[in-house]
């Protein structure tokens, strides 16, 4: 199992008290460190996954559990009606986010909130949050990396014009949080509220033909 280069600090700053506690005081009283230790290398895993090289589909840009599918607006990059894949991420999900077409950041905007529970619904309007948007020559579509109470720290590894494959990292959201994906209305969406999904392998859409 890889993960990725920020779960090596968090799980040596645990390492490392650990090990401090445990000569200073007894080995009992290191054992906390050493089981948060062994979770953040586990919140921070990155497993291998299939990327259907189909055009047509779009992937998951996360783990978790569909929270909602909602109809709505854009009227800022899709500029037209278009469909809202809301999921949750819980703490024990990967939280890595994974591109879900390939294509050309067009659109990037970082707005700063609150930090509210991720499972709220008005959580995509209120909390923190980072959007990207991505333009391909078949589609565009919005990815937003939502904060939630436990999520205080929005990490992105891209920036305006980046070129992204289908199910590439693109960043991730620290412990526990909410990631929204934007599709036109020419994508039927596959994917259903309550269904778990994986980044990057579970296919939420397909252009229609």
């Amino acid at each position: 199992m890889r993960i990725i280069r920020e779960g090596y600090y968090f799980a040596g700053v645990a390492l490392f008290v650990a090990l401090f506690v445990g000569i200073l005081l007894n080995p009992y009283a290191a054992i906390p460190f050493v089981v948060l230790a062994c979770y953040c290398i586990y919140f921070f895993r990155n497993p291998e996954r299939k990327i259907p090289a189909d055009e047509s589909l779009i992937v998951s840009p996360a783990d978790g559990t569909v929270q909602d599918v909602v109809p709505m607006v854009d009227n800022e990059f899709l500029k037209s009606s278009c469909t809202k894949v809301i999921i949750f991420l819980s703490v024990f999900d990967v939280h890595v986010n994974r591109s879900p077409i390939a294509g050309e950041i067009k659109l990037q905007k970082y707005i700063c909130g609150r930090f509210r529970p991720a499972y709220k619904d008005s959580v995509g309007f209120e909390n923190e949050r980072h959007l990207i948007g991505i333009e391909n020559k078949k589609l565009r579509v919005t990815v937003t990396q939502i904060a939630g109470i436990l999520a205080r720290r929005i990490v992105s590894w891209v920036t305006l014009d980046d070129k992204l494959e289908k199910g590439e990292l693109y960043g991730l959201i620290r412990f526990g949080s909410c990631t929204e994906i934007v599709v036109p209305d020419n994508v039927e969406v596959l994917v259903k509220k309550g269904e778990k999904v994986r980044g990057g392998e579970t296919i939420i859409g397909k252009i229609r033909s």
